[in-house]
């Protein structure tokens, strides 16, 4: 049986659906949102309220198929908070384009001011981290991404609030796109491999990339499918906590094939925004064009999407590295003072 604080097991029933399943839409992206409305508009500097506008859109057409929202407190929470039902969960990012760039690896830091305090003081169910990492990064960019990683942690717990974590590799700034793409794989599955970085104590959903290509995606229900699929058992073996797939830039028609095989592996839903919007963002800075799109085919691929969730992925509660059950402790007559004393401490008697 697994124990999980109140407040925990609160957020986790708000962001997954009535079935313990997670469709959740992201809509914190930096680059690709931003870049391609530098490009169209061919400014530095992508306006605010162009920004704001697309992730209004996304708000409105989307969210509704969504078991929860993914958003950015710098340019997404005030644009779209309104016009997404307050039934939906909140999840809220606590790092947005804030990373320190180093000759060997990048360090994560958290927005200015926010923490998971704040983001559970304006409602969120949630709180997100993109934690950027590879086995070869250098050892201070690793010890700084770990105290990084167990102060969110700390925090999380401090406010009762789930900690939903997500790891990304990418490149080195002497690295060339060619040669990153050419070593993702690797770098992904070496990323799980460390046992200091994947230490599930404080993390209670794990966000990972496809441990495999994410174009041209095989069948999974082709004979050639199954080093593929060994690839998602293998990764799913050693995380100790539920899990959900990001899209990684797929097309709708790869992703579906990737969640196939995540979900045979156990993943408990996605957590997904390019696969399902960038075929209608492309048309910006064509609003009309784009919200058309948003309207007409977004939302379908969002059907396609949960109607494979549905059939296939993991109630959260029922994964399998817990048993029987999942339940709030402290609990029973003396739930009261115990919690109290949770909330002053951060700790469970």
């Amino acid at each position: 049986m697994m124990n999980i604080t109140p407040g925990k097991l609160w957020g986790l029933r708000r962001l997954a659906d009535d079935a313990g399943r997670f469709k959740m839409l992201a809509m914190d992206q930096t680059g690709p949102i931003v870049n391609p409305i530098k490009a169209a508009l061919n400014v530095d500097r992508a306006p605010y309220n162009h920004v704001a506008a697309v992730k209004r859109l996304l708000g409105t057409y989307l969210a509704p198929k969504a078991s929860a929202v993914l958003i950015d407190p710098p340019l997404g929470y005030s644009a779209t908070v309104d016009g997404i039902s307050a039934r939906k969960g909140l999840l809220v990012a606590t790092e947005w384009a804030t990373w320190e760039v180093t000759n060997t690896g990048r360090k994560s830091e958290n927005i200015p001011g926010w923490n998971p305090g704040v983001i559970r003081k304006l409602g969120g169910d949630g709180v997100k981290v993109n934690l950027w990492f590879r086995a070869d990064v250098s050892d201070d960019v690793k010890e700084h991404q770990l105290a990084y990683l167990n102060s969110v942690k700390q925090d999380c717990r401090e406010n009762d609030i789930p900690f939903i974590l997500e790891f990304l590799v990418y490149p080195f700034p002497d690295e060339t796109q060619e040669a990153f793409n050419a070593r993702r794989v690797e770098l992904v599955v070496g990323s799980l491999a460390d046992k200091d970085i994947m230490n599930p104590d404080g993390v209670d959903i794990y966000k990972l990339e496809p441990p495999t290509e994410t174009v041209n995606v095989p069948d999974p229900n082709v004979p050639g499918s199954a080093m593929i699929q060994k690839r998602f058992d293998d990764m799913a073996k050693g995380l100790g906590r539920p899990w959900v797939l990001l899209s990684a830039g797929s097309t709708p028609e790869d992703f579906l094939r990737l969640l196939t095989y995540a979900y045979r592996a156990g993943a408990s839903g996605y957590l997904a925004g390019r696969a399902i919007w960038s075929k209608a963002f492309s048309n910006f800075p064509d609003i009309e064009a784009m919200e058309k799109a948003l309207a007409d085919q977004a939302p379908r691929i969002m059907d396609d999407l949960n109607a494979l969730t549905d059939k296939m992925a993991t109630p959260w509660r029922e994964n399998r590295n817990w048993e029987n059950d999942v339940v709030a402790a402290p609990a029973g007559e003396d739930f009261a003072p115990l919690y109290a004393d949770f909330a002053k401490t951060g700790r469970l008697a």
